[in-house]
């Protein structure tokens, strides 16, 4: 065995654009004396191993691009580095003999797992003309939203704090505004997005639920360019270009600048008067982004990025407003003479938000964090074994009022060391992938071992069998009010130190069977079901309502503790339906979820509990240099659990003990609720749409016009409801909107 593996070498490197220098991502490189070949990566990156001595012709296709021809002599214990050039093709074929992603779908486990890239964003229907991460999101497998206004992410029964969102190795606390149809990202900026509903590898860590993994690419490596957008809702400015051109046999130096701002606040006034409800659209936020990005002759990088986003939000009833700010840095590193890959990142975020309602009680929430990693990957033929540390610190401090008027605080340090190696091999039929992370937080000087197991079996060409299971921990947990109908506020604090025995950090465990189904060229068939088993679960106690202090000792604790112990299960399944053939793009989804909570006293459904989801994405290009496009999208949901008001009565204010005098003061309204989400909403469903029309003005400009509405048949769907009032507040109306692109 020795002797075979000296007698190999192994040919790596980079596939680019030819004309603008950016990676091309999930393509295929292909040796063509022996048809064998590898995907790239997120990078652009190929590495084909054990690969016997001879010359040989490297092969290169990806739709859009002419094929790439390169010859390579391969050496014994040798690597040879040959990067490849893409050329875009004049005349677009109609069709495409071998597609790289479902050369991947057979040597990846990728269970619940979704590929996010430019050309899925574009797929959508956009709101006031430009595409956004937010609304992919929401056509994905097992992921429900909260709604338009006050927008949060549920991944198969997991609330937003059990799902880790990173922007390049960053760790982001909010990523989506309270207008729920935008996210802080930029999607002209965005190379891809890994989003993971469950059963994800060893190589992620320190959530129990759901992972979105945001790469952004380089700027322009050959020029300056940029885009210019601007409609009734938001406005953009994005500009790119080199410091040090890209050239074929040398590197290059580029930077990327993004800004993106709200004014609805300011227009729904004139345009959309009819939406207010006597409430107004007070929606407004700021999103900046910029990289620095130097990348070196043979494929190493350096990134350099810093973002602030920021979000306001005046209701009359509450105002909201949140800040986030961070920055960092990533390599990575392809030593010469070596089989492996090192990849490192640093990265500071700071996120703020405080609250101010009708009864004028605190609620406002801080987390800051710093997090360093570094990975190694290396390629054994078709397996490869990636091993790699975590380091996190976070720094929390959370004050929040519950509806009885108690306070509830915090102001803790915490920090956590990770260690995880992952494997993957590949045989003929049957990939395997076990895994194991090691965690250690400090703070709680405990530390969590988490054995992770992926599995797929390729029946044949077109079907494939593909199981996981896992189990996983955090040290953070949310403030929420169940008692809410929607939720604004979003607090974050670490883990208690030892409370009440066994109070501890949050754990569960995954289980996802599913399988794969190519049906023909164009159409793919996924189903998955799934079971989470959260047991344990951090919460705020909704029944405190003395303090917790020497006085009450002898009062059970639920009564006066600031947090309690729950357990849950989320189990279901959820269908997928893709058709893609020439201009015609059509996506269904399906998903049934069962959500459950024990808080030791009570059985009750969160109020994220949708039981049906289904999503219907229909998009056709056509016209001369199919310059039209026509995007469609239909969603229904189930309505989500709510607790129901019961009655009112005045809640006095003792800040003086037993010295307050309640004959002169007014208390503020205090609420009678039924027992906790007993209640339904009413269903939820709407249809989105939008047709663009793109034109040529010159090489490299472009101007598009976007006509598009939301919610087109005008449905009522419940936003909020004001409790004191008595008020019903709905979502968004029908909202069109005309805007326009201009890229240069």
């Amino acid at each position: 065995m020795q002797s075979i593996i000296a007698q190999t070498g192994e040919i790596r490197g980079f596939v680019y654009d030819k004309e603008t220098g950016e990676p091309i991502i999930f393509t295929n490189v292909v040796i063509r004396e022996l048809m064998v070949g590898k995907a790239t990566d997120a990078n652009g990156f190929y590495s084909l191993s054990k690969v016997r001595p001879g010359t040989y012709t490297l092969l290169c296709f990806s739709i859009g691009y002419d094929t790439s021809f390169a010859k390579v002599n391969v050496g014994e214990n040798r690597i040879v580095t040959q990067n490849l050039y893409l050329k875009s093709k004049h005349l677009e074929l109609n069709t495409v003999d071998i597609k790289a992603d479902r050369q991947k779908a057979k040597e990846n486990v990728n269970i619940s797992s979704n590929t996010i890239t430019q050309k899925e964003l574009k797929q959508l229907p956009t709101f006031g003309g430009e595409p956004d991460l937010v609304q992919y999101l929401q056509v994905l497998p097992g992921v429900n939203f909260s709604g338009d206004q006050g927008g949060q992410l549920y991944i198969r029964g997991g609330p937003p704090v059990m799902n880790k969102v990173m922007i390049d190795g960053m760790i982001i606390y909010n990523p989506f505004h309270s207008i729920g149809l935008f996210s802080v990202f930029d999607a002209d900026i965005i190379r891809n997005a890994e989003v993971s509903s469950g059963g994800f590898n060893a190589q992620y860590g320190g959530r129990v639920s759901g992972i979105i993994d945001v790469s952004t690419r380089e700027g322009d490596k050959k020029k300056f360019s940029g885009k210019i957008s601007a409609n009734p809702i938001t406005a953009k400015l994005l500009i790119e270009g080199p410091i040090r051109k890209f050239t074929e046999d040398g590197g290059s130096a580029s930077y990327l600048f993004s800004y993106k701002t709200s004014y609805l606040d300011k227009t729904a006034k004139t345009l959309y008067n009819y939406a207010d409800q006597g409430n107004g659209l007070p929606y407004s936020f700021n999103d900046i982004y910029g990289k620095i990005s130097n990348i070196s002759a043979n494929g190493s990088r350096l990134n350099l990025f810093g973002f602030h986003f920021s979000d306001n939000t005046n209701f009359p009833i509450t105002q909201y407003a949140w800040s986030s700010t961070g920055g960092g840095g990533n390599v990575m590193l392809i030593p010469d003479g070596s089989n492996s890959i090192i990849n490192a990142n640093v990265g500071y975020s700071n996120y703020k938000m405080s609250q101010h309602s009708a009864d004028n009680l605190p609620r406002n929430s801080s987390i800051s964090s710093f997090n360093a990693s570094i990975y190694f990957t290396n390629f054994i033929g078709k397996d490869d074994i990636k091993y790699g540390f975590d380091a996190i610190g976070m720094s929390t401090n959370f004050n929040y009022t519950n509806g009885v008027g108690r306070l509830l605080f915090q102001d803790d340090n915490s920090s956590e060391i990770h260690a995880f190696m992952k494997y993957r091999k590949v045989f003929k039929r049957l990939v395997i992938e076990p895994g194991m992370r090691v965690v250690y937080y400090a703070s709680l000087s405990e530390g969590s071992l988490e054995p992770r197991l992926g599995l797929k079996y390729n029946v044949n060409s077109n079907i494939r069998l593909k199981f996981a299971a896992g189990t996983y921990s955090q040290n953070l947990m949310a403030a929420v009010s169940d008692q809410d109908v929607v939720n604004l506020f979003y607090g974050f604090l670490s883990s208690p130190e030892k409370v009440n025995s066994d109070i501890r950090r949050q754990t569960a465990e995954h289980y996802v069977l599913g399988t794969e189904i190519d049906l023909g060229r164009y159409v793919e068939l996924n189903f998955e079901g799934f079971l989470k088993n959260y047991s344990q679960i951090t919460n705020i106690n909704r029944d405190k309502v003395y303090d917790d202090n020497s006085y009450n000792l002898w009062r059970p604790y639920y009564l006066r503790g600031d947090v309690i112990k729950e357990t849950g299960k989320a189990y279901g399944a959820d269908a997928r339906l893709k058709y893609e053939k020439n201009s015609l793009y059509f996506w269904a989804v399906y998903s049934l979820t069962f959500v459950t909570r024990n808080d030791g006293r009570r059985d009750y459904t969160p109020h994220f509990d949708r039981r049906h989801n289904i999503n219907l994405v229909f998009t056709y290009n056509f016209g001369d240099k199919k310059s039209w496009s026509l995007n469609t999208r239909w969603n229904f949901g189930s309505g989500f659990p709510f607790t129901q008001t019961q009655g009112f009565y005045e809640m006095l204010n003792f800040q003086n003990g037993v010295g307050s005098n309640t004959n002169s003061q007014n208390g503020n309204p205090g609420i009678y609720y039924t027992d906790v989400n007993t209640g339904r909403l009413p269903y939820f469903h709407r249809l989105d749409a939008s047709i663009s029309k793109k034109f040529y003005v010159r090489e490299h400009q472009t101007m598009t016009w976007i006509l598009s509405a939301t919610n087109v048949y005008n449905r009522e769907n419940i936003f909020f409801f004001d409790r004191l009032n008595y008020k019903r507040i709905n979502q968004l109306p029908i909202m069109p909107t005309l805007g326009f692109n201009y890229i240069f």
